[in-house]
């Protein structure tokens, strides 16, 4: 067992290694890093024993929430970064900033709601999924990303393996689940009802939210089981909120705009 000899009258040097030594054994990582700036910083501006400690605590208090909050960002296994400040709102008038700004507070996380953003491919809806995900981990909420056939495989495995309980209750637990392009692909029956479970499993708990490119009306293609795609729609739009990124592509009409830009610096 480590002791420290306490007393009076340390040189400089001497403090600095006792320093250095307990935040290792209190592992407190941002503190040692910082703390010879931080005591120059003190002693230049005749800081206070208190505000000198307080200085130090939540340097490491601000460090450990921004290290948690890269530790969630990275367990929702989002397949790219997308933030909210790099959404193009004049692109895509048909987004309405201040509703996606009150989105991004997290309410409807807190709730339990869920959230559906509908559109055409190229309207933002993906990023717009991916970046209120993101707002939502760096507030403290447990958050998976996953494609919607990506997911029913995952489910048709773990119920071959006859894991199926763990797999819905895995992702039961966390607060935010994000499902992707929703209404790519069609769904068998089997599929369809594996993912209507999980959606049961979070309904009124934990947050949905989806990123589809095909209107409810459309989700018939998807679930051909009427009934089913009804229950399935009730699920994702009970007390929730609707998004419409629209039809057009505002990611076609920048590459179209960068080409005629490029033709023109060439002419």
């Amino acid at each position: 067992m480590t002791t420290f000899k306490r007393h009076r009258g340390l040189t400089e040097q001497a403090a600095d290694a006792a320093v250095d030594q307990a935040c290792r054994m209190l592992r407190l990582p941002t503190i040692r890093a910082q703390f010879p700036e931080l005591a120059q910083a003190a002693a230049r501006d005749q800081m206070c024993y208190r505000g000198f400690l307080a200085e130090l605590l939540m340097a490491e208090c601000d460090d450990r929430a921004r290290r948690r909050s890269e530790r969630r960002i990275k367990a929702a296994a989002f397949p790219r970064e997308k933030s909210l400040r790099a959404f193009d709102f004049e692109a895509n008038p048909r987004v309405d900033p201040a509703v996606i700004h009150t989105l991004a507070t997290c309410e409807w996380v807190k709730k339990g709601l869920p959230l559906c953003l509908i559109g055409d491919s190229g309207t933002g809806k993906s990023h717009l999924l991916i970046a209120l995900g993101t707002e939502a981990a760096m507030a403290g909420y447990r958050v998976r990303y996953t494609l919607a056939t990506k997911l029913v495989n995952e489910l048709v495995e773990a119920a071959d393996e006859k894991v199926l309980t763990k797999t819905i209750a895995r992702y039961g637990r966390v607060n935010l689940l994000c499902i992707d392009e929703l209404g790519y692909m069609e769904l068998d029956r089997r599929g369809a009802e594996l993912l209507f479970q999980v959606l049961t499993e979070r309904e009124e708990k934990n947050s949905v939210a989806i990123a589809s490119n095909e209107s409810f009306s459309g989700w018939t293609k998807t679930f051909t089981d009427p009934r089913l795609c009804a229950a399935i729609v009730d699920r994702l739009t009970f007390g929730g909120n609707l998004i419409q990124t629209g039809t057009e592509s505002y990611r076609l009409a920048l590459t179209q705009a960068r080409a005629a830009a490029q033709d023109s610096a060439g002419n």
